[in-house]
C-alpha cells in the first residue's frame, strides 16, 4: 500500500473513530459525574443521628444488650447492671505515681464463693485494658461474664475453695472513679484526671482488702493488664501476696506493644467529637472509638485465626447476591475479615469512656519493672527498699538460669539484668507464667524473658507454660482447658 492509498484509508476511518471516541468520553463523563457513595462512611452519620435522637444512656444500654447475641468465640464484654455490683468509697487522699492526688475514690467490685473464717482463701482477679468487675454471673447480674467459665465450683478459680474478688480498675469506666467521673466539685474529671499508673490501680485494689479485712491473698491472678497487675501485686505487698499467676502478661512493656496502643490512642484523639476530652455533654468521639477498637482487635488475635476463620472469602451482599470474585470491588469492607473489625468497633465504640481508654491503655505503656525505672519513681515495696545499685551490678555479674521450659535468646536485651534487680522482691512468691506462641501483642519472648529474670533474680518457684492455639492475645480468654487447666493446677 502506497503513502498515498494508506492516507485515504485514514481519512476515511477517521469519522468512525471520532464517533468511537465521543462516545467513550460520554460514557466516561457518564461514570465520573455519578456520585459515589460509601456506605461504610455514612456508617458514622447514622450512628451520631441515633445518638442525637435519644439520650447517649439509653442508645449505650441498649447496643450493650444487643452485643450479647454477636456471633464469633468472643465473650461479650458488657455494661455491668449498677446494681448488681458492689462501691467500696476510699474517702482520703490516694497519693499517685506520678506526683498527683486523687482526694478520694469509689472502687467497683463483685466476689464470688464464700470467705473462710480467716479471711485466707481470697483471690484477686485483675482484669484487663477494658473489662468490668463483671468476671462471671451472679445471682444479681445473670449474664456471663468475661472470665464465665473460668470461675465457680470445679473451675480454674474454684469457688468450692475460693472467695474471688475481682474489681473495675481505678481509671475505668464501670463503677470505679475515673475521668468520667465526678471531682469533689461536681465537675466531670474528663482530663483533668491525673496520669495513673499499674501500681496506683494496685494500691487501690489493697485500699478495699483493707477494707475487707484481708490482710493476705491466696492468689493474686491476672491476664494481659491484669497480668501486669498480678506482678505489680506482689511486688508493692511481698507478705500480702501468697502465689500469682501472670498470664500473656510481662514485666516491661515493649516497644511494639507501646506503638499499638499509640496508634489506638492517635485515632481517637484526632476525632473532634473528643474536643481535649470534654465531651460529655456533647457528642462521644464515636468514630474515633470505633477505629481504635479496630486496630486493637487486629492485635489481640493472630493471622492463622484470620486464614481459618475468614481466609479470602467475601461479604454477601445486601441484595441477596452470593459472594464472587468477579463482581466489582469497593473501598469499603468487600472481605469477611473487614466486616468483622468493622463489627467488632461499631459494637464497642459507645460502651467504653473514651477517656478511660487513653488513661488505661498509657497506664500499661508506662509499666516497667526494671530497676532504673523502679528508682527513678522512687517505688519501694511495703517490707523493704528496692535493691542498691550494687545490687543491681552484682545481679548483672550473674549468668541467667537454664531453663527447661523454653529455648533461651541467643542474646539477652541490655535490660535484662537490670529487669531481674528489679523482680528482686517476687523472688520468694510461688509464680506461675503463662505464655501464648500466636500471641502479637504481648509475643511469647516477654513471658520467657519475665520467667529467666525471676529465676536470675533468685527464684526457685517459678513454673512456665507455653500454650500453642491460633487465638493470640484471646487465649486467656477462649481456651478454658489449658489455661484453666493451668492455673487450677497451680492454685491447687
Amino acid at each position: 500500500m502506497n503513502l498515498i492509498t494508506r492516507n485515504s484509508f485514514r481519512l476515511r476511518a477517521l469519522p468512525h473513530r471520532l464517533s468511537s471516541l465521543t462516545s467513550l468520553r460520554q460514557q466516561t463523563t457518564c461514570a465520573t459525574t455519578a456520585t459515589p457513595t460509601f456506605p461504610c462512611v455514612d456508617a458514622h452519620a447514622a450512628r451520631e443521628s441515633r445518638i442525637l435522637a435519644s439520650s447517649f444512656y439509653r442508645y449505650s444500654q441498649t447496643d450493650t444488650q444487643a452485643s450479647s447475641s454477636d456471633s464469633g468465640p468472643e465473650p461479650p464484654y458488657a455494661r455491668p447492671n449498677p446494681l448488681s455490683y458492689n462501691t467500696y468509697h476510699h474517702q482520703y487522699p490516694l497519693e499517685l505515681t506520678y506526683g498527683s492526688t486523687l482526694p478520694s475514690f469509689d472502687i467497683a467490685y463483685e466476689t464470688w464463693g464464700i470467705l473462710s473464717p480467716s479471711r485466707d482463701n481470697v483471690i484477686l482477679l485483675h482484669t484487663g485494658l477494658s473489662a468490668s468487675s463483671h468476671a462471671a454471673s451472679t445471682e444479681l447480674n445473670p449474664t456471663e461474664g468475661w472470665w464465665e467459665k473460668f470461675i465457680g465450683p470445679g473451675r480454674a478459680l474454684d469457688t468450692n475453695h475460693f472467695f474471688v474478688i475481682c474489681t473495675n480498675v481505678l481509671g475505668g469506666c464501670y463503677g470505679s472513679t475515673g475521668p468520667s467521673s465526678l471531682d469533689p466539685e461536681g465537675q466531670r474529671y474528663a482530663t483533668r484526671f491525673p496520669i495513673i499508673s499499674i501500681f496506683d490501680m494496685v494500691q487501690a485494689q489493697f485500699k478495699l482488702l483493707d477494707h475487707l479485712g484481708v490482710q493476705k491473698l491466696y492468689a493474686s491472678v491476672g491476664s494481659s493488664m491484669g497480668g501486669m497487675q498480678s506482678l505489680a501485686a506482689g511486688w508493692l505487698f511481698p507478705d500480702r501476696v501468697g502465689k500469682i499467676v501472670s498470664i500473656s502478661g510481662t514485666a516491661r512493656s515493649s516497644p511494639g506493644s507501646i506503638a499499638m496502643r499509640h496508634a489506638q490512642r492517635s485515632v481517637l484523639m484526632a476525632d473532634s467529637n473528643w474536643n481535649n476530652g470534654f465531651y460529655y455533654d456533647n457528642l462521644p468521639p464515636h468514630t474515633g472509638m470505633k477505629l481504635a477498637r479496630q486496630i486493637a482487635t487486629i492485635t489481640y488475635r493472630s493471622g492463622p485465626e484470620w486464614d481459618q476463620r475468614f481466609g479470602r472469602k467475601l461479604r454477601e451482599l445486601k441484595d441477596g447476591q452470593s459472594p464472587s470474585p468477579s463482581r466489582s470491588p469497593t473501598l469499603c469492607p468487600d472481605f469477611l475479615i473487614e466486616t468483622y473489625l468493622d463489627h467488632q468497633g461499631e459494637q464497642f465504640c459507645l460502651k467504653y469512656d473514651a477517656n478511660s481508654l487513653l488513661y488505661i491503655s498509657k497506664a500499661m505503656d508506662l509499666f516497667d519493672l526494671t530497676l532504673p525505672a523502679l528508682q527513678e519513681l522512687a517505688m519501694t515495696t511495703t517490707t523493704h527498699a528496692p535493691p542498691s545499685p550494687s545490687t543491681s551490678s552484682s545481679s548483672s555479674r550473674q549468668s541467667p538460669v537454664p531453663s527447661k521450659s523454653h529455648p533461651p535468646p541467643l542474646h539477652y536485651a541490655p535490660h535484662f539484668p537490670e529487669l531481674a534487680a528489679g523482680l528482686e522482691p517476687l523472688k520468694s512468691i510461688p509464680i506461675l507464667v503463662l505464655g501464648v506462641q500466636s500471641d502479637i501483642l504481648f509475643p511469647v519472648e516477654q513471658q520467657r524473658e519475665l520467667v529467666d529474670a525471676l529465676r536470675m533474680a533468685g527464684s526457685t518457684q517459678v513454673s512456665y507454660f507455653e500454650l500453642g492455639g491460633v487465638w493470640g492475645h484471646d487465649t486467656f480468654l477462649l481456651d478454658v482447658l489449658n489455661v484453666g487447666g493451668a492455673v487450677r493446677g497451680f492454685l491447687s
